[in-house]
């Protein structure tokens, strides 16, 4: 039986970004997004756009937010990123129009292959079309599209993809019903 080898770990396929781009956005990351001292949603936005993030208009993003690499996001308008959300965006992440990521939320685009001894780095994007809600404390796991509208409940883990309109609940997330919006 073959056991695993972090000895043997390599990613260096794995093109993230500059060494002093990835450094200086450590430091803007935690003084600005990471921590409470500065609750101004225009200033986090430019930043973002500054470290080459696609933003739409009326974003709202929370304080204590971490974003690993902004340069490896796109968010559209009106877009609502509440407090201690994690975006672990080793890949793409693409959030639509009028998208709701409650607190605590975590979208994460890297794992790895326990199948192999060397316990190799896979990414994969993630996309959250527009009007999906994504609930308080859940994970959103690597590959994952949330359909248009489609709703992660509470604490749910969407390690697949989530049908338009869909309201899915529980670990692994499975469809309840489906989303009705009125007027």
């Amino acid at each position: 039986m073959q056991t695993t080898r972090l000895d043997q770990f390599q990613n260096n396929w794995y093109r993230p970004g500059s060494a002093w781009k990835r450094g200086l956005w450590h430091y803007v990351s935690l003084l600005v997004f990471e921590s409470g001292l500065f609750p101004i949603y225009k200033l986090k936005v430019f930043l973002l756009r500054v470290f080459g993030a696609k933003l739409g208009v009326g974003v709202c993003i929370k304080p204590h937010v971490h974003i690993k690499f902004p340069w490896k996001l796109t968010v559209g308008n009106h877009v609502w990123i509440g407090e201690q959300v994690w975006i672990d965006n080793l890949a793409e992440v693409s959030i639509g129009n009028h998208v709701c990521i409650s607190q605590g939320a975590y979208l994460l685009t890297g794992n790895h292959d326990f199948k192999k001894a060397s316990f190799d780095l896979l990414i994969g994007s993630i996309v959250l079309e527009d009007g999906v809600w994504i609930g308080a404390k859940t994970v959103v796991c690597p590959g994952v599209t949330a359909g248009s509208h489609s709703i992660l409940t509470v604490g749910s883990v969407a390690n697949r993809s989530l049908e338009p309109f869909g309201i899915y609940r529980g670990n692994p997330a499975e469809k309840i019903r489906d989303r009705m919006i009125e007027g």
